[in-house]
């Protein structure tokens, strides 16, 4: 008989996880994990999966509008929030329960409860006031959304209630420049708020390539966002007509709702890690090495917890990677340095690898291919809308850097040519792959031309 109750106890039944705890079930562990909310954290409940669904449903509008330039008349359409709630809320529940069958049919126990760390062994069960005990422990617990602590900030909403509204605010204030921000901005708007983005930086969207973050904020702007820059909140105060919010220049914004998407913290708070000696860093992101586990030696962490890289499918391959290693007797590290994403802003960005500033700043010269242009559809839809293109190359070795672009349908490309900029392929051997006529993404294969080096004026 075991000394412990279980050969692996998880905390956090998120994308990460439920991944790892499947897998290590798949190799023979005594596996449970224990979740206080619902199962399938925060991308499939109140992330990723309910956001996406919100962007197709914000784009309707203009699809509507676009129809006239195709021979069609569109009479009598109607937007009803509280419809979009209920059939969201139904898939969720959906993949919810779908969730909870993967891992009861991988053998995992789920436990629905609170959990804290009593020692590098035990777990407390909070609401069933228990102990149980376990050889590795694995810590999957995500991130929290932060909150920008000015007066009145218990005013506000974050992307957890977003999904949950009563009705549709006419007036939102979305306080962020990073992923969330920009992508409540795009849906809010597209259903019909008048929306406002607030960002303390000089430019949205911080560490993608300068032409992204540039040409996303133009697009935005033309579709009726209106963007403020390098301006923080220095308050937020009830009114008779709803909130105002006043920034450090002055400016006073009316508004109905207002949102901090000002990006997330490490969910630590309250899990007792320091109870078992688990290092963490001021924030509370614990700190592993590249095969995720922390300075206790049967403890580990994966996901947005770790502050590595935080996006779902890097959580899953983390989660992935710690049952091989501990479960599999196979050491796997997960490359962090080439990740693929999409940012479902409207329109929407999908990149991979560097950008252009990164790749000045690690090579002696680099080559830039760009193409700017009007998508197809749009040359009946009348639609003031432009799709963005750009390879970032070494031209010492050929590689393809970077691939960067903002239009419809990006996440989805990037997806495929993650692959080849993955495998290290070459500008020649882009050159060499026939194009797929007529779509957007050809143009990947058919810039023949570099742009002009900067000049050492333009680079300073």
């Amino acid at each position: 008989m075991s000394e412990y109750d279980y050969d692996l106890f998880t905390i956090g039944a998120g994308s990460g996880g439920v991944r790892a705890s499947r897998m290590a079930a798949s190799y023979g562990a005594r596996v449970a994990v224990a979740e206080e909310y619902r199962v399938g954290g925060t991308c499939v409940i109140r992330g990723c999966v309910p956001k996406k669904l919100f962007v197709y449903a914000s784009h309707v509008h203009e699809e509507i509008e676009d129809a006239a330039g195709f021979g069609w008349t569109v009479e009598g359409a109607k937007f009803d929030w509280k419809t979009l709630i209920a059939n969201k809320d139904k898939e969720i529940d959906r993949l919810n329960g779908i969730y909870i069958g993967n891992l009861e049919g991988s053998a995992v126990e789920i436990i629905e409860d609170r959990a804290v760390i009593k020692d590098k062994h035990t777990i407390h069960l909070v609401n069933q006031n228990r102990d149980v005990t376990a050889k590795t422990i694995l810590i999957a617990t995500g991130a929290t959304p932060n909150i920008h602590e000015v007066p009145g900030h218990e005013l506000a909403i974050t992307s957890n209630e977003a999904f949950h509204l009563d009705e549709l605010p006419k007036r939102v204030v979305v306080a962020g420049g990073g992923y969330i921000a920009v992508e409540f901005a795009g849906i809010f708007n597209g259903l019909g708020s008048e929306t406002t983005l607030v960002y303390r930086g000089e430019e949205i969207l911080r560490g993608f390539d300068n032409d992204l973050r540039r040409h996303l904020h133009m697009e935005m702007e033309k579709k009726g966002v209106t963007i403020r820059t390098q301006v923080v909140f220095e308050k937020i105060e009830k009114t008779d007509d709803g909130l105002a919010v006043t920034l450090n220049d002055g400016t006073v914004i009316e508004t109905d709702a207002v949102m901090f998407a000002i990006g997330r913290v490490p969910n630590t708070k309250g899990l007792g890690l320091e109870n078992a000696g688990v290092k963490m860093s001021a924030n509370g992101t614990i700190e592993v090495d590249a095969y995720s586990r922390t300075n206790v030696d049967n403890i580990y962490a994966v996901g947005d917890v770790t502050n590595r890289a935080n996006l779902t499918p890097v959580a899953i391959r983390e989660g992935a990677a710690f049952a091989e290693t501990v479960f599999a007797n196979n050491p796997v590290a997960v490359d962090h340095s080439c990740i693929p994403t999409a940012v479902f802003s409207t329109p929407e960005i999908g990149t991979v690898g560097i950008s252009e500033e990164v790749a000045r700043e690690r090579f002696d010269r680099v080559d830039v291919y760009k193409s700017t242009f009007r998508p197809m559809k749009h040359t009946l839809s009348g639609r003031d809308e432009r799709t963005m293109m750009k390879l970032v190359v070494d031209p010492a070795s050929d590689r393809v850097l970077g691939v960067h672009m903002i239009g419809p349908a990006s996440g989805e490309i990037v997806q495929a040519v993650g692959i080849a900029v993955q495998m290290g392929a070459t500008k020649a051997q882009f050159d060499a792959t026939i194009a797929v006529h007529p779509t957007a993404a050809e143009e990947l294969v058919t810039m023949k031309t570099p742009e002009p080096q900067p000049t050492a004026a333009a680079a300073e």
